[in-house]
């Protein structure tokens, strides 16, 4: 069974940092191709980041180049995002997915940038 568990959300003030983490069990985490979403209150679904299986091909959403950085270590299971210099728009529930298949999604971390 699939199973994506989010964590390292938290509160923090606008121009802060958090980094978030994903630990991947019961699928082979080292061949797919992963992603972060994210859903702000009353939004849908939006895509993040995706990093390629390999780690080495990323991409970013406009809105969080240049602030957050994806990555992953195979040999742990485990996909991460650095968040830095948050903005109150990143406030969402972040979650992590198998790039082609979003409804592999885990329960959720919450952010929440606010002074």
């Amino acid at each position: 069974e699939v199973q994506l568990v989010e964590s390292g959300g938290g509160l923090v003030q606008p121009g802060g940092s958090l980094r978030l983490s994903c630990a991947a069990s019961g699928f082979t985490f080292s061949s797919y191709d992963m992603s972060w979403l994210r859903q702000a209150p009353g939004k849908g679904l939006e895509w993040v980041s995706g990093i390629q299986s390999s780690g080495v091909g990323k991409g970013y959403a406009d809105s969080v180049r240049g602030r957050f950085s994806i990555s992953r270590d195979n040999a742990k299971n485990t996909l991460y995002l650095q968040m830095n210099s948050l903005q109150t728009e990143d406030t969402a529930v972040y979650y992590c997915a198998k790039a082609r298949d979003y409804n592999s999604r885990g329960q959720g971390t919450q952010v929440t940038v606010s002074s």
